[in-house]
């Protein structure tokens, strides 16, 4: 009776979960949204050089590292849905620190700190959708959540062309907006039937071992997505276009995002996963490649689209895979392995390519990306080879 019951529990879907789950993670992405190109644009505006603002954007990285690292500690003291509220409660006080301080180590902080709270919200939240979601449907609901957060980031920056990069108002409206949505979220899990178990850092550094090759998936994501998101609209400001326009791209980068990755849900429930994350992996390298070689606006935000669904794909195959693969508190590991790795992703994707930037010309940043992520897709299709 119980191992039926078990196996009815796998079958059906426990959509309470899921819908908190991808409510929590738009609303921080449409924080993410308005303040990874928000900060780079005011601090710009401040003159301000490249590598500081990437020195800046490392800082969020560094919370995601530190929260990986106490993942452990916080899923044994606390239940994942009160600290999936309190990490949007705590973004949404980040975001008013922004509003109401201009000082460089006070923004610091303020990004540490949403790092670490986004970190929390991410890893739990990845963990639990696996939880929730049967084997049959997984690669669908994965492109649905990475749909949901890709749409997050689209409507973010939407913005800055609406209430500018002075005064704070955007930073302010996004804080009350994730307060309200952390209110609504508590409200819904009340009817929810699962949990992630805990688990515990020996576990994380375990997964690293186990999966290397979707670590390798994640890492490229990571530096991937914050090259793009915070580093090429300082390049296209720098390049002669406006504000707007970059903010705009932004926006680009995450709508085909949004929209493609439902598809690649439903690929990788009919196709090998491997070959998906290989196919999706080249994509991303030649949009980076292609880049310095456009000047009109048109081209380049359709390689920049190209850019955003296919390196975000990178995330919902390695998603997908870490929920057919893995069960127990391993799901939870392998999300906080992911957020690890997504730091020092990140953190090296917004800080080489800003020093890149400086050093060696404008030019070379997306060109350096471009040829990173081709070194990772033939990784990627020879350890498809070995499997």
């Amino acid at each position: 009776m119980q191992t039926n019951h078990k196996l009815a529990a796998q079958a059906m879907p426990d959509w309470p979960a899921i819908a908190a789950v991808v409510l929590g993670v738009t609303a921080f992405s449409v924080a993410q949204g308005v303040t990874y190109p928000l900060i780079s644009l005011v601090l710009e505006s401040r003159g301000v050089s490249s590598t500081l603002i990437g020195i800046n954007a490392f800082g969020f990285a560094l919370g995601l590292a530190a929260a990986t690292l106490m993942i452990g500690r916080l899923t044994q003291r606390f239940r994942a849905q009160h600290l999936i509220v309190a990490g949007l409660v705590g973004c949404s006080l980040c975001l008013a620190t922004f509003a109401g301080f201009s000082s460089m180590s006070v923004w610091f902080l303020a990004r540490f700190v949403l790092g670490f709270c986004a970190s929390v919200i991410f890893m739990l939240s990845e963990a639990w959708l696996n939880v929730a979601c049967p084997d049959r449907l997984r690669g669908r609901v994965s492109g649905i959540y990475g749909a949901a957060v890709c749409a997050g980031f689209a409507a973010g920056p939407l913005a800055i062309p609406l209430f500018g990069t002075a005064g704070g108002f955007g930073f302010a409206l996004t804080a009350v907006y994730l307060a309200l949505v952390a209110f609504a979220t508590g409200l819904l899990l009340v009817s929810t039937r699962t949990v992630p178990e805990p688990s515990s850092t020996k576990d994380v550094f375990s997964f690293f071992r186990h999966a290397p090759m979707l670590v390798a998936m994640v890492f490229a994501f990571g530096f991937a997505d914050i090259a793009a998101i915070s580093a090429m609209p300082v390049y296209f400001v720098k390049s002669g276009h406006s504000e707007a326009f970059a903010a705009l791209s932004v926006t680009v980068l995450a709508l085909p995002t949004a929209l493609a990755q439902p598809f690649i849900g439903y690929a990788l429930d009919r196709l090998p996963k491997h070959g998906v994350a290989v196919a999706t992996a080249a994509a991303a390298a030649g949009g980076f490649i292609v880049l310095p070689l456009l000047d009109a606006p048109a081209p380049i935000l359709v390689a920049f689209g190209l850019i955003g669904a296919a390196s975000f794909s990178l995330y919902t195959c390695a998603l997908a895979m870490l929920g057919e693969t893995y069960r127990g508190s391993m799901l939870v590991a392998g999300s906080a392995a992911y957020g690890l790795t997504y730091a020092v992703g990140s953190g090296a994707g917004s800080s080489l390519t800003g020093l890149v930037m400086e050093v060696a010309g404008l030019e070379a940043g997306p060109l350096m990306v471009g040829a990173a992520l081709a070194v990772f897709t033939a990784m990627f299709a020879l350890g498809g080879r070995k499997r």
